[in-house]
């Protein structure tokens, strides 16, 4: 009998010798003969960034396992973009709560802290008094100004083909909604996708936030609107909160935190995260409480500019409407042949088009009482900071199971998803003519339902009618005081 040790000597020499012969997987004689060219562990482990909901870093939609490029035979001919601003510091509200809750834990007058709050011992607060308040950040692994950047030079890449850099006197328009963190946003998109001097291409569209903007807006709104009660009353929701209070009272004498308390600390580790890239605050909470305070958000986006408010179908059915107009013109003919449609809004006024389009809209309300386990509107996977809404215009050769047509595929924060009930198209994409007669049918109207009358703009009028001057592109206004962040259409602070 050959020794054990010769013959794994002889099986590992035969294993190396196939794959060093093997012919379709180019490369491989130079691995390591185990190695697996395809990975089996899908391990989709926990993180904190799912369970902040909409007020920490982005991160990208589970997948459906769904390839992010172009089906075979297959090309992108538009896109149509709806961006969220990037990472941020806290509003003056936010904030206000967190130096309060902060303010009762430095109460106690502890000199030497131990237990879960060890770390403030060193920590110190990050937020500076008044300069950056509303502002996005702009350092760390979850810079805003980076999120911002980076995903305009990744869409460069993935998209650059349609914006033709010959064209002479070409004018590609961008729109934004009049707050300066979305302003900025879309700059530095514009400074990632065209390069460095895009302004001496894009024209600046700053669309105003105002209700007297009616349908012709980024951020429709119903003048009737009347949020639920569960908008105001999210914190005591989940018992977690209290329970968390109770064990860190227990840790240090004459700390005194309630269930508010605790969701503010754990909403100020978000921020502290898109400012800092990191937080010692995270380790605090256990996963049970990051899971309830992610389902507040979850709540809070639902019932209050989701598909659980019974008006947000309808404010959604804004953006849905013109996308479908521009999608049927196509490249060729929607305002002067431009393939390119970036905007820029605030994260509730994504949720309202998710709502319309049916994505990610669970077949019955969250519950109050418990947390559903799956959960389909988890706001990490929807409404980070810097999430986006991404329509691609496919045009696809036959196949032997698809007809040569055109297609639309809706991307959410780079996870393909089929839309519902309608994926006769490659790579689960649906047919435009499809796309388009399911669409139109299932929404509402949007002047009727939210209480407008024909004083105001009575449909999204900007995509085609929109400013070709680039004087909103470079920071030409004022600096806008912190905490207001409003603009006008003259780009000067409101």
């Amino acid at each position: 009998m050959a020794p054990i040790a010769s013959t794994l000597v002889a099986v590992l020499g035969a294993a190396s010798l196939a794959s060093a012969q093997t012919p379709n997987r180019p490369g491989t004689q130079n691995r390591y003969p185990f190695a697996k060219p395809y990975e089996q562990s899908f391990l989709d482990g926990y993180s904190v960034l799912k369970h902040v909901g909409g007020q920490g870093p982005y991160s990208n939609r589970d997948s459906y396992g769904i390839s992010r490029d172009p089906p075979a035979g297959c090309a992108v001919d538009q896109v149509i973009m709806l961006k969220r601003h990037g990472e941020r510091w806290p509003d003056p509200a936010p904030a206000a709560n967190f130096k309060a809750s902060l303010q009762k834990v430095y109460n106690t007058n502890t000199t030497a802290w131990t237990g879960a709050l060890e770390f403030l011992n060193r920590w110190t607060y990050f937020v500076p008094d008044g300069r950056y308040i509303a502002l996005e950040s702009y350092n760390g692994p979850y810079s805003g100004l980076l999120d911002g950047y980076r995903h305009g030079a990744e869409y460069g890449v993935r998209y650059g083909h349609l914006w033709n850099q010959t064209a002479a006197n070409l004018t590609i328009p961008m729109f934004s909604s009049g707050y300066e963190r979305i302003l900025t946003t879309a700059r530095k998109f514009g400074e990632g996708f065209f390069g460095w001097n895009y302004t001496d291409v894009v024209a600046m569209n700053i669309i105003p936030e105002q209700v007297y903007m009616g349908a012709n807006s980024l951020t429709p709104t119903c003048l009737h609107d009347n949020d639920t009660a569960i908008c105001g009353n999210l914190t005591n929701l989940q018992p977690q909160f209290r329970l968390a209070a109770t064990r860190l009272n227990a840790q240090t004498k004459n700390l005194a935190l309630n269930a508010t308390d605790i969701y503010n600390l754990m909403q100020m580790t978000a921020y502290e995260l898109n400012v800092r890239g990191y937080s010692d605050w995270v380790d605090v909470f256990s996963l049970d409480e990051w899971l309830a305070f992610g389902y507040t958000q979850d709540l809070s986006y639902y019932y209050c500019s989701g598909p659980g408010d019974k008006n947000m179908k309808a404010v959604g059915a804004v953006y849905a409407n013109a996308s479908l107009s521009l999608l049927n013109q196509g490249p060729d003919a929607a305002s002067g042949g431009n393939a390119l449609w970036f905007n820029f809004c605030h994260d509730t006024n994504i949720t309202p088009v998710l709502a319309a389009l049916g994505l990610s809209s669970p077949a019955e309300d969250l519950p109050l009482d418990h947390i559903p386990f799956p959960n389909q509107y988890n706001t990490g996977n929807i409404v980070p900071m810097g999430g986006h809404l991404t329509i691609e215009r496919l045009a696809c050769n036959a196949t032997a199971v698809t007809d040569k047509d055109t297609y639309v595929r809706l991307v959410l924060n780079e996870a393909v998803v089929p839309y519902a009930g309608c994926q006769d198209g490659p790579g689960f994409s649906c047919s435009l003519a499809n796309y388009t007669r399911l669409v139109s049918a299932s929404l509402p109207d949007f002047i009727s339902t939210c209480g407008f009358n024909s004083s105001y703009p009575q449909y999204l009028d900007f995509w085609w009618n929109y400013n070709t001057t680039r004087a909103y592109d470079v920071e030409t206004q004022n600096p806008i005081p912190a905490g207001e962040g409003l603009l006008t259409y003259q780009g000067t602070a409101a």
